[in-house]
């Protein structure tokens, strides 16, 4: 589609085809996996003759660019609120994106409550209902009914709510007989066909395919003590280095750092997107324990980087992963998995392909993206 033509195949001219983008902190990415969804998504709309807004966070006191590579930038000021900023914030974006779009696209339903807001000004909404948000552990029992409360809004103020994974949508038609339209379109990745520079690993002293590596945040549902426990009642010798915010100060992490040590090394955080992809290009494994989410964001990077999985055996990680990673259900099945690994490096590699080659064929930026527009000429035809 040529951008500067103003009509496309379908007859709807680019000036109808505007798409505002909510819910993040916003782009360029440097934050977390809606940022970088929403960085992809627009990006690749806006070179295939889209128009598309993000509305980001305004830094108080700095004034950002208007656009990012055709895509329009709207800040929004927030006073600080405590855990009611992000709510006001998402507030005051759905109220602002009333006038000049043609479909408002919300990402994740904490705000689900004000998204009639647009649709009273005749804008097609949509929400990402990403995973399941309120069984979170972290979340004190009035956040998780609140969240509990947004999920069911969610099925009630959107045009169309859109599911990262079939489990996803099953869950949501299990708890919510009545619907809107559903559309499952996934999460991308890209895939790291040229090795990262090895100097990269030389932060932590680590040797390229001699450790294996976790990448998350540090909480129950992500299974990390299991995995600690599991890995280091295995044979192998090498490390597992953990990614994560070990520092936070939650009983959880507490109890993590006390299994720490040389077999068991938490590295912190990592937000350089080189060291990260690095981190997991070189490993001998990765581990990905999430059990609440849909189509998991650090899943894929790992598989794009051609990495053997090791997954926490759920609906989620299967729809994913398939027949590409090994799944453990709890600490006592993770030895064997490993020992099998460290005995058979031919397995390591077919599988690592096998992963490489699903992000390539399922999840590549190209087919998510052209899953949206084929959306978009739905909704607006």
């Amino acid at each position: 589609m040529n951008k500067k033509n103003s009509t496309t195949v379908t007859g709807v001219t680019t000036e109808e085809q505007h798409l505002a983008l909510l819910g993040t902190r916003g782009i360029p990415a440097a934050y977390g996996g809606f940022e970088t969804f929403a960085e992809e998504l627009s990006v690749r709309l806006v070179q295939n003759g889209y128009k598309v807004t993000v509305f980001c966070e305004a830094v108080a006191g700095t004034s950002g660019p208007s656009s990012y590579k055709g895509v329009s930038l709207v800040y929004i000021n927030t006073p600080h609120l405590g855990p009611f900023s992000t709510i006001f914030f998402d507030l005051k974006c759905l109220w602002a994106s009333r006038r000049g779009f043609s479909i408002v696209y919300m990402l994740g339903y904490g705000a689900s409550i004000f998204c009639f807001l647009p649709r009273l000004f005749g804008r097609r909404v949509w929400i990402n209902m990403d995973g399941i948000e309120w069984a979170r552990s972290k979340w004190s029992g009035l956040a998780q009914r609140y969240l509990l409360f947004c999920e069911w809004m969610a099925v009630k103020t959107p045009n169309r709510i859109i599911a990262d994974a079939h489990g996803i949508e099953e869950h949501l038609r299990a708890r919510h007989p009545s619907l809107p339209d559903c559309s499952v379109i996934a999460y991308g990745s890209n895939v790291i066909d040229d090795k990262p520079p090895i100097s990269l690993l030389s932060e932590w002293n680590l040797t390229p395919g001699e450790y294996y590596i976790v990448v998350c945040r540090l909480e129950p549902e992500n299974h990390v003590t299991e995995i600690i426990k599991g890995f280091l009642a295995s044979n192998t010798s090498a490390p597992l280095v953990i990614l994560g915010d070990i520092n936070a100060e939650t009983p959880y992490t507490a109890s993590l750092r006390e299994l720490g040590g040389e077999r068991a090394r938490f590295i912190g955080t990592v937000f350089d997107a080189q060291k990260l992809t690095a981190l997991r290009f070189y490993s001998r494994a990765y581990f990905h324990g999430h059990s609440v989410g849909g189509t998991n964001p650090s899943l894929l990077e790992a598989m794009g980087c051609g990495n053997c999985i090791i997954a926490h055996d759920n609906v989620f990680n299967r729809e994913v992963a398939d027949s590409s990673a090994m799944y453990f259900s709890d600490k006592i099945t993770i030895p064997q998995i490993i020992d099998e690994l460290e005995s058979n490096s031919a397995l390591r590699e077919k599988m690592g392909a096998i992963a490489k080659n699903r992000v390539r064929n399922y999840y590549s930026w190209d087919r998510i993206v052209s899953q949206y527009e084929n959306l978009i000429k739905l909704e607006l035809n």
